[in-house]
């Protein structure tokens, strides 16, 4: 028999050891309080994903800052006074023995207007989608010393909270990949223009992160492969920056891609992906490849994994270390403990679509976020709703907690 290579221990650089190589990856859960806190939907959806057994739960976007809001409902990390609250979603995140890392992020000019019109970015780049999102403000020099430190202080909560470690996310378009790439990034100081000064941001993160939280707490950081933009972050680029995130010893890169305007982690499998990608499911394992010729880092990847076989031969292979999945949490729930333990061979790969293009990405979006909303509220999942309903949701999803913050009702 084929060793069972999901289900066989990993350790990390920095001496924390995971169960198994499957990793649930981020997905925003949007049910914070109105004072960006957990609440008991997060005790109840952590708990869950618990016990499927997979070895490392990342939680979605936990951001640095109340203003700015990757998606209403967040929570954020800036206040000690919440570590009561933060001590038992951790608590239930763990329960069985898994790790839970906090993804801390920061969203730019990714904040929508709901959230604030004149969001803070690298140069003022405005984001394109449906009129959705703000002209943004160039960041003063004390601005971005402000970022420095609400990353380090959130990092400080989440291992005073008893998270078991964090990922900085610098992929999909929020503020750290906003400097990593020269569409949005015009500045000719030195946060702007080469690369090194491109990526100077990240690194002094990464460095006063770890100054906090010491050489054996797990830190970990997501990447763009690239922008899949005209002009904008790039697979060469990517791989430079991964060599000085080895030389900063992160203990695991996660290689993702796109932004709000090229929703790649949403539509890759389209039919319009391309044929050798799907023949091998994953979505950046062409990618991969690439790293190992260059890198030692702990590999993930996440995006498009289903089969138990070719999770297995790729772990065996040596092309990457851990096995993401996102969506498979929410539709196959159930099913990953079986997956796990080589008893079922392949998972859904639920696509939903309404026909109309310029929707396709808030359908798949606004499916998701309404799942898991059911799922930590304690519903079973409901797979017949309407994609064009779904469409919408999200937009409505922001007016609805902006209204209610306005009225001071509960969220």
């Amino acid at each position: 028999m084929v060793e069972n290579y999901i289900n066989t221990t990993f350790q990390l650089p920095c001496g924390a050891k995971l169960n198994n190589r499957l990793v649930k990856s981020a997905m925003t859960e949007r049910i914070s309080n109105q004072n960006f806190e957990p609440t008991i939907e997060h005790e109840k959806l952590y708990e869950k994903w618990s016990e499927t057994g997979a070895g490392l739960l990342i939680t979605g976007n936990v951001t640095i800052d109340r203003i700015h809001l990757e998606s209403a409902g967040n929570i954020c990390f800036d206040d000690e006074n919440m570590i009561p609250k933060l001590k038992s979603w951790a608590e239930a995140g763990k329960k069985n023995g898994n790790h839970i890392w906090v993804q801390i992020s920061h969203a730019g000019r990714q904040s929508n207007r709901f959230s604030t019109l004149r969001p803070l970015a690298p140069s003022e780049v405005q984001l394109k989608k449906i009129g959705l999102f703000g002209k943004p403000k160039a960041m003063k020099e004390s601005d971005i010393e402000q970022v420095i430190l609400g990353f380090t202080k959130a990092a400080k909560i989440t291992k005073e909270a008893g998270f078991t470690g964090l990922q900085i996310h610098a992929a999909h378009g929020y503020l750290l990949s906003q400097f990593l790439s020269s569409v949005t990034n015009k500045r000719t100081d030195k946060w702007g223009g080469s690369l090194e000064n491109r990526s100077r941001l990240l690194i002094s993160i990464i460095q006063e992160v770890r100054k906090e939280v010491g050489p054996s707490f797990p830190i970990s950081v997501k990447l763009n492969s690239s922008d899949f933009q005209k002009g904008g972050f790039t697979e060469n680029e990517s791989l430079e920056v991964v060599k000085m995130l080895e030389k900063e010893k992160i203990d695991l890169l996660e290689i993702s891609g796109g932004t709000y305007e090229k929703l790649v982690f949403f539509l890759m499998n389209a039919d319009k992906q391309k044929l050798s990608t799907k023949n091998r499911e994953a979505y950046f394992i062409d990618f991969a490849r690439k790293i190992r010729a260059i890198s030692e880092l702990p590999l993930l990847i996440t995006g498009g994994f289903r089969s138990n076989t070719f999770c297995k031969e790729v772990l065996k292979n040596g092309e990457l270390d851990l096995i993401g999945m996102a969506r498979p949490f929410i539709t196959n729930c159930d099913e990953i403990p079986g997956f796990l333990k080589n008893e079922i061979e392949s998972l859904d790969n639920l696509v939903l679509r309404t026909g109309i293009s310029q929707f396709e990405d808030a359908a798949e979006g606004g499916f998701y976020a309404r799942q898991i909303i059911r799922i930590a509220k304690g519903k079973k999942i409901k797979l017949n709703m309407s994609p064009l309903i779904c469409s919408n949701f999200l937009i409505y999803h922001e007016i609805r907690k902006a209204i209610a913050k306005k009225l001071r009702l509960p969220f």
